[in-house]
């Protein structure tokens, strides 16, 4: 207990931003071996986009004045992912990380959420054990798929992506309705809006869209361009949703058309329990780059089944 009285947890200021960056990434970059940890994830910013979005809280560790460690906790509606969840290198081992843990259950369960999830690394014991500590069971290995699109993998029919960004204000309003009611019927009460509205906000990217004869059947969060979390060559698809396989190959389709007009690659996870989306995009191309393991609490399948058609990413 020492070693953890001098560690309190509270929210990150604006003027420890830069801070918290530089410890995810050098978090991260020396847990994974690199010979230059800073370099990790290299123009991305996980940090700064979240902390400006309003469905998103950022908790900070401190031994004094010192940051020492952060977490970042993301609502989505009913549902709520945490992470990065970062701790100095030289506190590792101190504790830091379950004092984090213990504000974002707290939060979490103050949020009322039906269920909640992260993303970690699958062959370490140690990060499981710790989460299993705090109610979350690991399921299925959730993919991070890349995929570098060209303008003759796409078909000949009309595929340009409707971009929520170009819409009138009523359409907006409308079609943010509509991208809730799509989540919904896949989990009750699951909702994008505070994403959507943060990445048209921040200009971090765009949300495209996808009708049928009228009616929205999908659409994707996608992140992209300097200071967001896809970084100036990455089209990120932090969320995808559509009703039916078809329909998510035409999200696929607008998606692919929307990273070729950013002259980007695409970078998108889906968890291998939702099997027929995983083989559609393996199908067009795309690669698993790494995977982790999903953990959810408590242990349902959530929105990772088999009848799902989503795209998501709780790094």
């Amino acid at each position: 207990m020492a070693q953890t009285q001098s560690i309190k947890v509270g929210p990150l200021k604006v003027g420890e931003l830069k801070e918290a960056s530089r410890i995810m990434r050098l978090a991260f970059g020396t847990f994974l071996g690199l010979p230059n940890p800073l370099e990790f994830m290299g123009d991305r910013d996980f940090m700064t986009p979240r902390w400006r979005s309003a469905n998103v809280k950022v908790l900070a560790a401190r031994e004094g004045r010192r940051l020492v460690g952060t977490n970042l906790l993301t609502r989505w509606g009913s549902f709520g992912f945490f992470g990065p969840l970062t701790v100095l290198p030289e506190y590792w081992d101190r504790k830091v990380a379950q004092l984090l843990l213990e504000r974002t259950i707290n939060t979490f369960d103050r949020w009322g959420l039906k269920h909640s999830g992260l993303f970690t690394f699958p062959h370490s014991a140690k990060h499981v054990g710790l989460y299993q500590k705090f109610g979350y069971w690991p399921g299925y290995l959730t993919a991070i798929m890349k995929h570098t699109p060209s303008e003759t993998g796409l078909p000949k029919s009309d595929n340009a992506p409707i971009l929520l960004s170009k819409l009138a204000r009523s359409e907006r309003v409308a079609a943010i309705k509509s991208c809730e009611r799509i989540t919904d019927g896949i989990e009750k009460g699951l909702d994008l809006g505070g994403e959507i509205r943060a990445v048209l906000a921040q200009r971090a990217g765009d949300v495209v869209l996808r009708n049928r004869r009228g009616v929205p059947e999908a659409f994707a969060v996608c992140m992209n361009g300097a200071g967001s979390e896809g970084g100036k060559r990455v089209c990120y698809i932090k969320f995808g949703a559509a009703r039916n396989g078809d329909g998510f190959d035409r999200l696929l389709d607008a998606c692919e058309s929307f990273a070729i007009s950013r002259d980007a690659e695409l970078e998108a996870g889906v968890n291998l329990a939702c099997e027929d989306a995983f083989w559609r995009m393996r199908a067009r191309g795309y690669q698993a780059a790494m995977q982790g393991v999903a953990m959810q609490r408590p242990h349902v399948e959530g929105f990772n089944r088999a009848d799902v058609y989503v795209m998501n990413d709780w790094r």
